[in-house]
C-alpha cells in the first residue's frame, strides 16, 4: 500500500469544521454539495474554507467527470478474514462488475482497528474518486465522518445518524425474524442464537430480529444469546457456551453460515443430532451451506447484488447524479434444507 506524507502543514477538513463550529461530517456534506444543510451552516463552512485557504486534495478531473477513474473498497477487517470468509469474494464480484462496466478501476484497502491512519492518508491523497466501506465496525466510523470525498457504505453504518450517509443494506432484521418463526412453526420452543459482533450493524439487526420473533420486543433472555465474530471458531465456542447454559435447547439460529459450521461441529461433538435433537438455521446462503452435513437451512441475502448496488450508488455520488443521501434495503428469503 502506498502512503502519501504531505510535505508541510496545511488546513484539513477537521480544521475547517473546527473553525466553522460544526462536525467534520457536516463540513464534508457542505463541500460535497449535499442540499440538506442549513443556509447558515453552509455559510459558516464556506467562510472557514476561504479564511483557512483550504484546498481539497483531489486530482484534476478528466472530461468524463472522473478525477482518477479509481474507487477504493475499504474493508474494516484483517487479511485473514478478508481472504477466508466467502462473503467478501461474493460482494467483490458485484462491486467489480459494476465498476468495470462504468470504466472504473477498483483498489482494496484494509482498515484495521490498530492501523487506520495509513489507509485514511491514502484515501485523502487524491488517489481515488470515492470509497465504498464494507464490513464496517463501529471503530471505522471515524473514517466515514472525516471523509471529504464521496463515500457509500455497504451495510448500515454504525453511526448515531446513519441517514446522513448513502448506504445499501439487506433486511437483516426481517430475515432473522423469518428464520426464527420458521423454527417456531416447526415446533421448536427452546431456540437460542449465536449472534454476530456487537459493534456491527448486521450483528445488532439479526439479534433484534431474533428477539422480536421470540418475545415480540427487543428484550431477550441473555442466557439464550452468545456472540461470535462471524468466524467458524467463534461459532463453535459460542455453541459450547449455549449448551452449558441451556442444555435443553432444541434449535439454534446462527447469524452467519460460517458460524453455523462451528455450531454443527460443537453439536456433533456434544452428541446432539441435527435436526432430530437440534435444528440449525444460518444466514447468508453462502456456498458453504451446501457442503455441511446436513446441508444448511439458511437465510439467503443477495450479496453480489448488494455489492453492485452499493458501487452504483457510489458512482452516482461521484458523478454528481445523486444529490442527497439514499437508503436502500434489499430483501432476503429463507432457503430450507435438511438442517431444520
Amino acid at each position: 500500500m502506498t502512503v502519501l506524507d504531505f510535505p508541510g502543514p496545511r488546513p484539513t477538513l477537521a480544521d475547517v469544521a473546527r473553525a466553522a463550529g460544526v462536525s467534520s461530517a457536516t463540513a464534508s456534506r457542505v463541500l460535497n454539495g449535499f442540499p440538506q444543510v442549513r443556509a447558515e451552516t453552509r455559510r459558516q463552512v464556506e467562510q472557514a474554507v476561504r479564511t483557512l485557504g483550504y484546498v481539497r486534495q483531489r486530482a484534476a478531473r478528466t472530461g468524463d467527470g472522473a478525477a482518477t477513474g479509481t474507487v477504493a473498497v475499504v474493508v474494516c477487517e484483517d487479511g485473514l478474514r478478508l481472504f477466508s470468509d466467502p462473503f467478501f469474494g461474493r460482494i467483490m464480484r458485484g462491486i467489480d462488475r459494476e465498476c468495470t462496466a462504468a470504466g472504473r478501476q477498483v483498489v482494496v484497502l484494509m482498515m484495521q482497528a490498530s492501523a487506520q491512519a495509513p489507509a485514511f492518508r491514502y484515501l485523502g491523497g487524491g488517489h481515488v474518486d470515492g470509497a465504498l466501506f464494507v464490513s464496517t465496525h463501529a471503530r471505522c466510523t471515524t473514517a466515514l465522518s472525516r471523509a471529504d470525498f464521496p463515500v457509500v457504505s455497504a451495510g448500515r453504518p454504525m453511526v448515531p445518524d446513519p441517514a446522513r450517509y448513502t448506504y445499501v443494506d439487506v433486511d437483516n432484521r426481517g430475515g432473522a425474524a423469518a428464520a426464527v418463526r420458521y423454527l417456531q412453526a416447526a415446533g421448536r420452543r427452546r431456540i437460542v442464537t449465536v449472534a454476530g459482533p456487537k459493534d456491527m450493524a448486521p450483528g445488532q439487526d439479526r439479534l433484534a430480529g431474533y428477539a422480536t420473533a421470540i418475545s415480540g420486543t427487543r428484550v431477550v433472555d441473555p442466557g439464550s444469546v452468545a456472540h461470535g465474530d462471524f468466524g467458524q471458531a467463534s461459532g463453535e465456542h459460542a455453541m459450547y457456551r449455549l449448551l452449558d447454559r441451556r442444555p435443553d435447547l432444541d434449535a439454534v439460529f446462527a447469524a452467519s453460515d460460517v458460524m453455523a459450521v462451528g455450531v454443527l461441529r460443537a453439536l456433533r461433538r456434544a452428541g446432539r443430532r441435527v435436526p432430530d435433537d437440534v435444528a440449525v438455521v444460518g444466514f447468508d446462503n453462502s456456498p458453504v451451506a451446501l457442503t455441511t452435513d446436513p446441508p444448511l437451512t439458511t437465510v439467503s441475502q443477495p450479496v453480489e447484488a448488494l455489492g453492485a448496488r452499493a458501487a452504483s450508488e457510489l458512482l452516482a455520488v461521484i458523478d454528481g447524479t445523486a444529490s442527497r443521501p439514499r437508503r436502500v434495503v434489499l430483501g432476503t428469503k429463507l432457503v430450507v434444507r435438511e438442517s431444520a
